[in-house]
């Protein structure tokens, strides 16, 4: 049974509805009091009311409630596998003796604090926590795991220092003050302190600069300009800056990060297809630029992510042009049965050129909510939330499309970092010269900054006839079934699409004049777009393949290979093409096949007019092992057991 209403004078009928089955509640404000009638039943919530955009002719929202109650009742995708956190609530301050001490003494009842002072104060009489003074080199790690390494640059060590003023009355300058520090302008070299300082040894003007290292579980960084200068910092670190509410708001949040935690591993790596590096040369790094949390580095040919520290924006996964690194918070073959289920309830309900809105849970969910209670969205326009916008690769929206959406729009807000907008910009950039070369008019995919932007929006051509098939956990399998998909019902179809550089389709040419079909191409290329042939020397490529990484090209000794940015449709993009092949050179001793003709006259030009040659260049124009043969066979070279003894 559908109700077309449910507020609290509906709670008889709300409790008579209630059957053994799930039951989905299109309201959320009277969640609590509807969970409290039905502690027994399954109950599910959805804000359909803001959702749908209901105005002043809500019968136009029809098929999008309908989309949205279909979406709803899908079962909740497998949770990923957790990453777990630790801490004890070891607490290190940094910043300003004045302000840092003020603090610890707040918190040291609640956490177990030390204080790292980067500008000298008043320190307190009683000796409650570690105190150091210093200049912070180097802080890295995560909740329950940072490592902190810092130099002290002053004289006096504030932890083997007794405060018992000594070197205060001794020293003739009055250099040293209550924050037991001397100060290096003022001081004479007169050393008293040094002696009344005595057996501690809390003083040394000849103490090297050696770096001093903890570990601590929090961070709670008061410095003026943050250590840290990332857009999504670690779990744990605080830098509210100098704003005493901020600095209140902080110490608050770091009460609560004691104990275990976890959180969703965000992400899949394979790195057997992953382009960032073969023997030394560099491919490609989108993921490690596009990182707002320096979670990702180079690891040799491959790379490496430290979960702890990735917050699960899926950036990664967007820009990979090869689908090593994949999203899986939730991944796309469950974020696609959503869009095929909700586009394909909107269709059926005699919905028209519907319009996707991603949206993040937090702040672009709090303005789609907004937006709907003042303004109400357009009946076409739905909203589609995920856990962050950077997450959405063409992937997904060239399959929201195939599904029948007449467009896509991202939204983004403030707190999306700047190199996540220009990622997204970038791939629907592709996706639009795609879509625009295949004659489907209008702008179907593009980034917004306000909900209010949808009202204003003309719908875009929709493909004759959505398709049926499921999004894969490949990356590049999705983008063909999609692609062709949409290739197949183009209103102008194509063979051949001009992409710009970066694109993760296109092609490679071979200058036939210098490559010596060496193959170390062949080996460089981690997706196995360029072949080997087993009877003749020949290199032969397959365009569906290529993720236009560089590889084949960096590795290249004779710098014969060019990148052509395009996308390739039909059966021969799938199919191996030859790129040059040349007549086999065999050896002049067995007749073996050993390389190309080219290779060795080039190597032969080379080398022949070197003095180790200068007995003749025969033994070049040898397979490796007739030259063994024939260094052994040749009496009158000097031998290595000629040598005397």
């Amino acid at each position: 049974m559908v109700h077309e209403q449910l507020c609290r004078k509906d709670a008889a009928a709300f409790q008579a509805a209630l059957g053994d089955g799930e039951v989905i509640v299109a309201c959320t404000q009277e969640a609590t009091l509807f969970g409290e009638l039905a502690e027994r039943a399954d109950l599910k919530f959805v804000n359909v009311r803001e959702q749908a955009g209901w105005g002043v002719r809500s019968t136009d929202a029809t098929p999008k409630i309908a989309a949205l109650v279909a979406m709803a009742a899908l079962p909740e995708p497998e949770p990923a596998p957790a990453v777990e956190f630790k801490s004890g609530g070891e607490l290190l301050i940094i910043g300003p003796a004045e302000v840092a001490l003020d603090w610890a003494e707040r918190l040291a009842g609640q956490l177990n604090v030390s204080v790292l002072a980067t500008q000298p104060g008043e320190l307190p009489l009683e000796r409650k926590y570690p105190v150091w003074s210093g200049r912070v080199s180097t802080l890295q790690g995560w909740l329950g795991a940072f490592e902190v390494e810092w130099h002290q640059e002053n004289p006096i060590d504030l932890e083997v220092c007794t405060r018992c003023n000594a070197c205060v009355r001794a020293c003739p300058e009055s250099a040293i003050g209550y924050d037991y520090q001397v100060d290096l302008d003022k001081c004479k070299a007169h050393r008293a302190c040094v002696a009344a300082c005595g057996a501690i040894g809390a003083i040394d003007f000849s103490r090297a600069e050696v770096a001093r290292r903890e570990t601590f579980d929090l961070v709670l960084d008061l410095s003026r300009e943050p250590i840290l200068r990332l857009h999504q910092l670690p779990q744990g670190y605080l830098a509210p800056g100098a704003d005493p509410l901020e600095q209140a708001l902080a110490a608050q949040q770091l009460t609560t990060l004691v104990g275990e935690f976890e959180k969703p591993r965000f992400f899949r790596y394979r790195e057997k297809i992953c382009a960032h590096s073969r023997s030394g040369q560099s491919g490609c790094n989108q993921c490690i630029d596009v990182c707002s949390s320096g979670a990702i580095r180079a690891d040799g040919d491959h790379v490496k992510v430290e979960p702890h520290l990735c917050a699960g924006c899926g950036g990664c996964a967007t820009v990979c042009p090869s689908g090593a690194m994949t999203y899986a918070y939730p991944q796309v073959p469950d974020l696609g049965m959503r869009l095929k289920t909700l586009l394909s309830t909107y269709r059926d309900a005699g919905g028209k050129d519907a319009c996707i809105v991603f949206h993040d849970a937090e702040a672009g969910r709090k303005a789609v909510l907004e937006f709907g209670r003042r303004k109400g969205l357009p009946a076409r326009v739905i909203p589609f939330e995920c856990f962050h916008v950077a997450s959405l690769g063409i992937d997904l929206v060239l399959g929201a499309l195939a599904y029948g959406a007449s467009q896509v729009r991202i939204l983004v807000t403030e707190k999306v970092a700047d190199s996540y907008i220009a990622a997204l910009e970038r791939q629907l950039g592709f996706a639009q010269t795609i879509l625009s070369a295949l004659g489907y008019d209008g702008t179907h995919v593009g980034l917004i900054r306000d909900v209010s932007e949808v009202s204003a929006m003309a719908a875009a051509a929709t493909v004759a006839k959505p398709a049926v098939f499921n999004l894969s956990t490949e990356k590049r399998t999705t983008l063909d079934f999609a692609i062709d998909h949409l290739a197949k019902h183009a209103p102008t179809p194509k063979e051949q699409i001009p992409l710009a550089a970066g694109a993760p389709f296109g092609a490679i040419t071979v200058n036939k004049d210098t490559c010596t079909l060496c193959k170390a191409c062949i080996g460089a290329c981690p997706e196995a777009a360029l072949l080997d042939s087993p009877d003749a020397p020949r290199l032969r490529f397959i365009e569906r393949n290529c993720v236009q990484c560089g590889l084949c090209a960096s590795t290249c000794p004779e710098d014969a290979i060019r990148l052509v940015p395009r996308l390739v449709l039909g059966a021969q993009a799938k199919e191996p093409v030859t790129l040059n092949e040349a007549d086999p050179f065999n050896c002049v001793r067995c007749g073996k096949p050993f390389g190309t003709r080219q290779m060795v006259e080039n190597m032969l030009g080379k080398l022949g007019g070197h003095s180790m040659f200068a007995g003749g260049t025969r033994r070049l124009q040898m397979c490796g092992d007739c030259r063994v043969v024939d260094m052994m066979d040749n009496k009158a070279e000097a031998q290595i057991t000629d040598v005397p003894k």
